[in-house]
């Protein structure tokens, strides 16, 4: 009984995330009139408060279930970025949910069971538990791509991710299915041993490209990201912002529990493979953002190069500052993203209808400048201009990868961040230099603006933050975590 009670404390956000999405459905289904709003602010409010819950629980390295999950310092700071974040990505909802009415409250209950995946994703410790957790994520997922339910684009983003998406699992599935046979067990610390002493035979080869396969999918890397341009382009504004934020960091934090734990052995094997995914995700993502009209394509090819960028961190093993660079790396790229998004979506054509194409940004300084100079920024630190929080999460990125001897990727990498710059630089020359072609209406939601200015002062001011947070020495004792696991 004792035993049971600790696991439960220690998985005490998770049962809140639980009983939480449980009542608030039957809240919004008994009671649906009203019911919208209570929700979605209350998601908000339980999923920032989950989100400082992590970082005051202790971060002891615990194994829950029989070790079925692990829960660490990564773990735990992870996690707290997966709740902050999708806490936010709830707030520029809200004003694009009140015309659903009572369809409206599905959508953050959806969010809070994708963040539950999520958080099992990254605390998993075995294949079984890790898959389970993957379609948890997965499942709302594919619903909130096609919430617009009106909406031709919106049914074929959720038909197309979800056809992927199985096909994704089903190759994970497949290839735990063989390292499972070559091990004999499905507990990460037993595949490690495993690893130690047989020699890996092909069947295990083909078992690790298949789980590869299946994770890279998850942060759309390539060549695994065909779905990502039709889907953000498809989904609601809002729902791309949640894709474009949580979805990547779980995934990506999930694929270096599997290849710094269980797989670590095989670093020969998986190196290269990781290798060029991240040269061909940089290169794709940066050339083929460069022809986009769309704003959400750019910015689906702008998340496929970044994913590359953040993958140089998981080169440097089995140095752990390639660890600590990349959470830093995923830290700002998530207030930058957000702060972003909360600009697209607080700027309408008409009364619900946000902005497609980036010509519809044109002299938006004229008509909304505070908007526009946020904007700005943003797109300033997407590019790693200084002294803005993106030129550091690059500079930590290629200083690991430099002290890793990647001397080449670095050249390449930083090459590629000059490239591109010119797209995102564009973007705020139509802002500033040319005549506006349409009337754009301001909205004034709050939550919008909120979101907008918490992450500006993040991003703008990450150079004097960073001297009095603890941000270092987070993202540090969470890679040591994660190295003496």
């Amino acid at each position: 009984m004792n035993l049971i009670f600790e696991n439960i404390i220690f998985l005490s956000s998770e049962i809140i995330l639980i009983l939480t999405a449980l009542i608030l459905l039957m809240l919004g289904a008994f009671k649906k009139k009203n019911s919208a709003k209570i929700i979605i602010y209350f998601s908000f409010i339980i999923l920032f408060f989950l989100s400082v819950l992590e970082m005051l629980i202790p971060w002891n390295s615990v194994g829950i279930f029989n070790n079925s999950i692990i829960q660490n310092g990564f773990t735990r700071l992870v996690k707290a970025m997966i709740y902050f974040s999708s806490s936010f990505a709830i707030i520029l909802s809200a004003r694009w949910l009140i015309k659903y009415d009572d369809k409206a409250f599905e959508y953050p209950i959806l969010i809070l069971f994708s963040v539950l995946g999520m958080s099992l994703m990254v605390s998993s410790n075995d294949l079984i538990t890790l898959y389970l957790a993957i379609e948890l994520q997965s499942l709302p997922l594919y619903v909130l791509a096609s919430f617009k339910r009106d909406n031709a684009e919106s049914s074929e983003a959720g038909v197309k991710y979800f056809v992927l998406g199985a096909l994704s699992s089903s190759l994970f599935l497949f290839g735990s299915s063989l390292v499972y046979g070559f091990s004999g067990s499905i507990e990460f610390e037993e595949i490690y041993n495993s690893l130690q002493t047989l020699e890996a035979n092909t069947a295990l080869i083909i078992g690790l490209v298949f789980i590869l396969s299946g994770l890279i999918f998850k942060i759309s890397a390539v060549p695994f990201h065909m779905w990502t341009p039709d889907v953000y382009q498809g989904s609601a504004t809002p729902v791309t912002a949640f894709f474009a934020t949580a979805p990547k960091l779980a995934a990506l934090c999930m694929l270096i529990n599997i290849l710094y734990g269980p797989l670590s052995g095989m670093q020969e094997s998986w190196y290269q493979i990781v290798f060029f995914v991240s040269i061909a995700s940089i290169s794709l993502g940066t050339f083929s953002a460069i022809r986009q009209t769309n704003i959400k394509r750019l910015l689906a090819y702008s998340s496929i190069a970044h994913m590359g960028f953040a993958l140089i961190g998981l080169l440097s093993f089995p140095n752990l500052d390639g660890i600590q660079s990349l959470l830093i790396y995923m830290l700002i790229y998530l207030a930058t993203t957000l702060g972003v998004f909360s600009c697209i979506i607080s700027l309408e054509l008409n009364e619900g209808v946000s902005i497609n194409k980036i010509n519809d940004l044109s002299g938006l300084s004229k008509k909304h400048p505070f908007t526009a100079f946020t904007m700005a920024m943003f797109m300033f630190s997407y590019a790693g201009i200084p002294p803005l929080g993106g030129f550091f999460a690059k500079y930590f990125i290629f200083r690991s990868a430099i002290e890793s001897g990647l001397i080449v990727l670095s050249i390449f990498g930083l090459l590629l961040s000059v490239v591109g710059a010119f797209y995102y630089i564009r973007v705020i020359k139509l802002m500033y230099f040319d005549d506006p072609k349409i009337i754009i209406k301001k909205s004034l939601s709050k939550g919008l603006n909120f979101t907008n200015i918490v992450c500006f002062i993040f991003i703008v001011f990450f150079i004097f933050i960073i001297t009095i947070a603890p941000i270092t020495e987070l993202t540090e004792t969470a890679a040591i975590a994660l190295g003496n696991q």
